[in-house]
């Protein structure tokens, strides 16, 4: 996958949690992904589509990361995950994938976005609906990890 496509991605998450949950996400190494086992507990995944190709990204997070992300954003912290972190995940996802659509733009590259879905349990699988290479890049945060997966099918 090309850089100047992914870079957008990376740039909104750590921009998202930066701004909206006073978050530092330090990235790791991305890699391509062969299944579709989660890494974390809680994700939001949003289709994407444009006139030349069909994608999907997805955030995880750990809970304990959630949890900490929802007491920043809104000033309670639930005892576990519930609707309203996933309400709050879902609409990460689609702020994230927003803000890329907004950086994008800029370069040309136009996509449609579709309304977020949150998938949540332990081991839960993330299907992207896309028949293409998976990209993975974990991100570490204070109190845990998050996952940023994009799947394209060109």
């Amino acid at each position: 996958m090309n850089a100047d496509f992914i870079n957008p991605f990376i740039s909104a998450l750590t921009n998202v949690l930066k701004t909206m949950a006073q978050t530092e996400l330090k990235p790791g190494k991305p890699q391509k992904k062969k299944d579709a086992k989660s890494f974390g507990d809680v994700s939001g995944l949003i289709g994407m589509v444009a006139p030349e190709t069909q994608g999907s990204l997805s955030i995880t997070f750990e809970a304990s990361l959630a949890l900490d992300i929802m007491e920043k954003m809104l000033g309670e912290r639930p005892a576990e995950l519930n609707d309203e972190v996933s309400d709050m995940v879902g609409e990460i996802a689609n702020m994230v994938c927003g803000g890329a659509k907004l950086a994008l733009a800029d370069k040309g590259f136009e996509f449609g976005m579709a309304s977020p879905v949150v998938v949540s349990g332990k081991d839960h699988s993330i299907n992207h609906q896309v028949d293409g290479p998976k990209m993975i890049m974990p991100f570490q945060g204070e109190s845990g990890k998050a996952y940023l997966e994009i799947c394209f099918n060109k």
